[in-house]
Parts: C-alpha cells; sequence; structure tokens
C-alpha cells in the first residue's frame, strides 16, 4: 500500500480530469485506461462469455461505465466488491435550439444542470465539449466533439452599474443573467452548427450541418488544473466532485495484479447531481443487469444465485466530501469537521441521505487501519439539510451492504475545486485493500 507514489498520482488525478470536460470524455478515458491494462468490452446487445480471472467493462449511454475483475470463486459464494462513483459534475449545458442574437451579440441559450455555483462560471473562459449525433449510412452516428479553446464567457455586470453587490451579494437569475457571449452580431453569423461541423473535421469527420441530428453540449472552464500551496499540496480543478471519487475507484481497480476470490468491480454512474433517475443512472438498471449477466456465467446456475451474490457484497459509494472551511467555519458540525489532508472522511446521516450505519462505518474504518490511513468523519450540522449520494440509491435498488464515504474538499460546486494532493492516494491504499 504505501509504494504509492502520492505525488505522481495527484499529477495523474489533474491529467484525467483535464481529459475529461464532460461526463462522456469521462467514460472514454476510463475506457481507455482500462484497455490498456488488458480489460475488454462488452456489449450489452450481445451475449457474454465468461470465466475467472475475467477483466471486463460495459458502457451505457456514453456516459456511465462499469468494470470487472472476476474473481477465483463463484460470485454466488463470495459475491461482489464494488465501488461506486458518478460522472456528472454541475454545469451549463446548450438547449436544443440556443442561438440568440440580441442588442448586437450573438449568444447561446444554456439550461443549469445541477446545482451550480453560479457566480463561479462568470468572466471565464469558457469551451463546449460533448457529443454530437450525426445522420451517417442511414442511422443515427454518436461522435465526441471538445473545442479546446475559449469560445464562450458570461461576462459580470460592472460594479459600477450595480453599486450593492459586495454589500448585497450578486443575485443572478439564471434565465436572464448566465446566457454566454459567443460574437458579435456585425462580425457576422455565428452558427453553433457550422462551428461543430468545423470542430468535427479537426477529427477527421466528414459532415455538413444537414447531417446533425442533435447534441448534448457541455460548457468548461478552459483553465487546465494546477496544484497550489507553499509545498505543492492543494489540487485546483474542475469537477474534483467527483472525477477524483472515480479516479480512485478506477485506480484501485488496476492495481490488482490478480484476482482475488471475490469479484471486484467499479460503476460510475451519470445523473447523479440531477437525482440519478435514468436508464444509467444509479436509480435505473445499470448495475442491476450486469450483476444478474455476471451472475449467470460465474455462479452454480440456481435463480436464487443473484440473490446469495448479493447477500455476501458490498458497495463503497465514494463521492467528495465537505472540508471544514477555514472562513465560514460555524456552518460545520463542530465535533464533525474533516481536514484536507487528513484521510478518507466516512460520511453519516441518519435519516438516510447517506447509507453508511454503524456496520458498514466500522467496516470502512478498520479497512483503513488495516491499510495505515487515517479514517475522519463528516455529519452535517442539524439545522441544516443534507445532501446525498449514489450510495442510499444503490442500496435500496440492491439492498446490498454501503457505506458512503469521501475525500474532503472545498469549494464544492464550484467550476474550480480545490482539495489536497496527499487525500488522493490515501483513499487509493484504502480501496486498494478493499478490493484485495
Amino acid at each position: 500500500m504505501s509504494s504509492i507514489d502520492s505525488d505522481a498520482t495527484a499529477q495523474d488525478l489533474l491529467s484525467y480530469i483535464d481529459a475529461s470536460p464532460t461526463p462522456y470524455h469521462a467514460v472514454r478515458e476510463t475506457a481507455r485506461r482500462l484497455s490498456q491494462q488488458g480489460y475488454r468490452a462488452l456489449d450489452e446487445r450481445e451475449p457474454w462469455t465468461l470465466q475467472a480471472g475475467d477483466r471486463v467493462f460495459v458502457i451505457r449511454g456514453g456516459t456511465s461505465i462499469a468494470a470487472f475483475h472476476l474473481g477465483t470463486t463463484p460470485v454466488d459464494r463470495t459475491g461482489f466488491r464494488l465501488v461506486g462513483s458518478h460522472t456528472d459534475s454541475p454545469n451549463l449545458r446548450l438547449k436544443p435550439n440556443a442561438a440568440v442574437a440580441r442588442n448586437g451579440y450573438h449568444q447561446l441559450g444554456v439550461e443549469v444542470y445541477g446545482g451550480v455555483l453560479l457566480s463561479t462560471w462568470m468572466d471565464r473562459d469558457l469551451s463546449l465539449a460533448g457529443r454530437v449525433i450525426l445522420h451517417s449510412g442511414g442511422r443515427p452516428q454518436p461522435h465526441l466533439v471538445d473545442f479546446r479553446r475559449p469560445l464562450l464567457r458570461v461576462p459580470n455586470l460592472a460594479i459600477h452599474l450595480n453599486r450593492t453587490v459586495n454589500s448585497e451579494g450578486l443575485k443572478l437569475n439564471p434565465q436572464d443573467h448566465m446566457v454566454p457571449v459567443l460574437g458579435l452580431e456585425r462580425q457576422g453569423p455565428a452558427e453553433l452548427r457550422a462551428l461543430l461541423v468545423a470542430e468535427l473535421a479537426r477529427a477527421d469527420v466528414r459532415a455538413e450541418s444537414g447531417d446533425i441530428l442533435g447534441y448534448d453540449l457541455c460548457l468548461y472552464d478552459t483553465q487546465p488544473s494546477a496544484r497550489s500551496g507553499v509545498n505543492g499540496e492543494f489540487l485546483h480543478a474542475p469537477r474534483l466532485d467527483n472525477l477524483a471519487s472515480c479516479y480512485s475507484g478506477l485506480s484501485g481497480l488496476l492495481a490488482m495484479d490478480k484476482p482475488s476470490e471475490a469479484t471486484s468491480g467499479i460503476v460510475l454512474y451519470d445523473h447523479e447531481e440531477v437525482g440519478s433517475r435514468s436508464a444509467q443512472g444509479a436509480d435505473g438498471s445499470f448495475l442491476r443487469d450486469c450483476l444478474e449477466r455476471l451472475v449467470l456465467g460465474h455462479s452454480d446456475g440456481r435463480a436464487d444465485a443473484i440473490h446469495r451474490a448479493l447477500r455476501h457484497s458490498y458497495l463503497v459509494s465514494a463521492d467528495m466530501a465537505h472540508a471544514v472551511h477555514p472562513n465560514y467555519a460555524s456552518v460545520h458540525e463542530p465535533k464533525h469537521q474533516p481536514l484536507m489532508g487528513g484521510g478518507p472522511v466516512i460520511k453519516s446521516n441518519v435519516n438516510q441521505s447517506y447509507a453508511t450505519d454503524g456496520e458498514s462505518w466500522a467496516y470502512f474504518a478498520a479497512l483503513c487501519r488495516e491499510a495505515g490511513v487515517n479514517a475522519q468523519h463528516f455529519v452535517t450540522r442539524t439545522d441544516l439539510g443534507c445532501g446525498s449520494t449514489i450510495g442510499p440509491i444503490t442500496a435500496s435498488v440492491l439492498g446490498i451492504r454501503t457505506v458512503d464515504v469521501g475525500s474532503p474538499m472545498l469549494s464544492m460546486h464550484s467550476i474550480r475545486e480545490m482539495a489536497a494532493a496527499s487525500d488522493v492516494a490515501e483513499m487509493i491504499r484504502v480501496l486498494t485493500r478493499f478490493f484485495s
């Protein structure tokens, strides 16, 4: 466990994030890393042929991915060791009829996806990335795009025209105030479809504007991820919530050089930030469908094999946690104030916003102890609401024992978030221990 290079691991996380401006790109980057380590892709539309020791992955909807290293013992006897995270982050996404022309500007209409900290999207060099669906060969074909350059901006209103902004706060209407600027009308047309065709051509995909049937496009900050602090101890990056957890689960799985008795796996869902109610979300059938098919190909074949497998199973729901904020310590529960750099956080809520109970808390704490890693605890103040994760959803859908954990961070749901470099390796150490 101690052989993990904390500095190199933190830097690799930043590379993973920069390669993943959207859930589509996060899944592509995850699949690339899995394939490099000998994992093979399975197609849900085809029969699966499986045997002990196989390393496989499945993609659904282009934005969710599950990967498994099959154990040496049938799953109905040893179950699954699973880490669940999510690929999506709060952001701004284009509307279907996005073009807006007003007051001499070309703009693009956006919807707010998830709980965006809107003020942080102002005055940023924004780009576009996502999926474009083309009519090709008589049927729809998806292609990923990433402009990788400053293209859009949501400009702030000058303080001269908003004199009370510093004393009364910035108040933003997402419909009126978050419409990004694309160009000047006097400079000529700024047709989104033409821009997409040109960007596809850079990737050697030939298309015309009329070939575009649809798109799923996200705005993102073009500033690369970085490190700061006296000793480089801090990470500044977009989408740390929750690509940092995706990376930790993936790294723990890839650290397995040989199969364990139990089948190990990760499931990285889309749509957690908006409730998980989708075909590839945690409240959908994706994980259950995968597990049922793995049981069919790697058990004694009895009808109750899936139920027995689930009773032997455990899920670590990994989603970033709130570190204590030095300027707002009063909003934190006094005896549950995780520190960045202090190790993984076990998250609890008696109203089931987190799935942790005494047993699963103890289970993860023991893993931390075995890995030589300090564990921290987070509970929301009793007079504040509590966010949730895929943990309670997956636990209720599958009836699987679950613990909610995460690495501590600041600026959650900002366009640019903050975490500690050392916590990346610490979480990987514990998850590697979990899989082994």
